[in-house]
């Protein structure tokens, strides 16, 4: 393929065709190169729960740990390994027989397996001769197909590796019975253009499957993984939001998105999970995600200003990719008001209450909507109905409920305890719920004294406003109904737990409003 075409043709409807016959499996190494975050520990009992998703998921391979790096890890590899999942589960092992031991201990159905190859880490790490590395690795992938199980080699380091020597070492795995060899740009120093040129000649001199690991050091990790495949790669790896050493390794959703949506390659990914996979991953994680997260980000399919709101409202096509819509990922498009709101977008969220403005009248709440925005302030739903009320004339928007006591008791030798005494539509109503801490047990109350209705925590955060131990906590709740609409409602108190109550009462308010 003409190199200086092959970033053209691939958008082309001839080219997505052609691309549709390969289907790229998805080796996602979450568990164990995601958790090698600096800071990352997920616990046994989470790591199992990631497991189950990404299988729902569809993800090909699961590795699912280094067993012989701690006594936990192994336990929870082999926990996994015997999940019954569907998907292939993976250990990684140092070309070291004790390693192998460890994964075979666990029942893994697949045996990584790597040694470094490039002169730098050959020298410094293994100590080894390029002769002994070779060695090592042909003796170790036997060793591995000689217990019957499936083996993936993976010269380290291999984008610095010397290029003869990564053919022969290949050729030689390959004649040992490797099933795949996996490629690790360990360091993160490919471009798209070296990767390109890597995997299509090896490729071309030793013809089996290959894999591709991209590390995220110049941000170039999607974008090289991509490439592989371009270039003849059968399989990427890959972590849920990219977490990984250092910057990173390439990010499940956006390489697969690319890979499906852009080039018409098929995976065997079900998209829709994409969003709840990447929520779990990031709250067992502790890695908070950026909002402009590409695929699964809260704002990836966000729109505030006016021109973009009232295109995407007419057709959403306008200001979104159109190969990839929020549903195809588990997202939701949303509206966001702002200094940039223009009138449709304020327009359909006031009638989606059954606020009926006139046009005097909406220009006044969206003369009022941007000077919050100018204060740098977010206008959410229910500051909105409040401005709205306001402007045509209301006593406010009616309160279905109105909080009147809320009172906890904590402490180490307590269960976390939340009274909420409200007037819910004019009826008092007192609820009283535990929880895992003050906050929950104060939420769960508040839940329950809107009886019959069901509501779902979607989205729920708490932020220092300014420092110090007296600093108000903000808290930004999105809450949904059983009809799956859906506000954002925030608070600010210097009590977490009344800041929290507050806020979900102004959500569950908004949401009756809609109704």
């Amino acid at each position: 393929m003409n190199k200086l075409t092959r970033g053209v043709v691939f958008y082309a409807p001839e080219q997505k065709k052609q691309n549709s016959n390969r289907t790229i499996t998805i080796f996602d190494t979450t568990l164990r190169d995601g958790e090698q975050t600096p800071g990352v520990t997920i616990p046994f009992d989470k790591k199992i729960e990631i497991a189950s998703q990404l299988d729902k998921l569809g993800v090909d391979a699961i590795e699912a740990g280094f067993p012989i790096s701690s006594p936990g890890d192994k336990e929870s590899v082999k926990k996994i390994a015997g999940l019954g999942l569907n998907a292939d589960v993976c250990g990684l092992a140092r070309s070291v027989i004790k390693d192998i031991d460890a994964c075979i201990d666990c029942d893994v159905d697949m045996v990584h397996v790597f040694i470094p190859t490039s002169d730098v880490q050959r020298e410094y790490t293994i100590k080894k001769t390029r002769e002994e590395a070779l060695n090592s690795a042909v003796e170790m992938v036997e060793y591995i197909k000689s217990h019957g199980f499936k083996c993936m080699f993976s010269p380290m380091d291999a984008t610095r590796t010397d290029f003869e020597y990564l053919v022969e070492i290949v050729k030689a795995v390959k004649a040992a019975g490797c099933d795949i060899v996996n490629i690790p740009d360990t360091v993160g120093v490919m471009v798209p253009t070296s990767t390109y040129e890597l995997i299509y000649n090896l490729k071309k001199n030793v013809d089996m499957k290959y894999d591709m690991h991209c590390h995220n050091d110049f941000g170039l990790a999607n974008a090289n993984s991509i490439t592989a495949v371009e270039a003849g790669a059968d399989q990427v790896q890959v972590t849920v939001n990219g977490i990984g050493e250092r910057a990173g390794n390439a990010s499940l959703a956006e390489v697969v998105m690319a890979l499906s949506s852009i080039y018409g390659f098929k995976t065997n990914i079900k998209t829709e999970y994409l969003t709840e996979t990447s929520k779990m991953v990031e709250k067992y994680s502790g890695i908070k995600m950026p909002p402009m997260l590409p695929v699964c980000g809260e704002n990836a399919f966000s729109h505030e200003s006016g021109i973009h709101s009232q295109g995407v409202l007419a057709k959403s096509d306008t200001f979104e990719p159109g190969v990839m819509t929020p549903e195809m990922v588990g997202q939701k498009r949303r509206i966001v008001l702002g200094k940039h709101a223009g009138r449709h977008a304020v327009l359909q969220n006031l009638e989606a209450v059954n606020i009926h403005p006139t046009e005097e009248q909406l220009t006044e709440i969206l003369t009022k909507i941007k000077e919050i925005g100018d204060r740098g302030k977010t206008v959410t739903d229910a500051d909105l109905y409040v401005v709205a009320s306001v402007v045509l004339g209301k006593k406010g928007m009616d309160e279905a409920i109105k909080l009147k006591e809320v009172s906890v008791m904590t402490g180490n030798i307590v269960t976390p305890t939340a009274v909420i005494r409200a007037e819910v539509n004019g009826k008092e109503t007192i609820a009283a719920q535990t929880g895992v801490g003050p906050v929950d047990a104060a939420l769960r109350a508040a839940e329950e004294i809107v009886g019959d209705t069901t509501y779902k925590i979607e989205e729920f955060s708490i932020e220092a406003i300014a420092g110090g131990s007296d600093s108000l906590a903000r808290v930004t709740i999105v809450l949904a109904n059983e009809r799956g609409k859906s506000v954002t409602a925030k608070s600010a108190n210097a009590d977490i737990v009344m800041a929290s109550v507050e806020a979900l009462i102004n959500a569950m308010n908004a949401l009756a409003g809609m109704d």
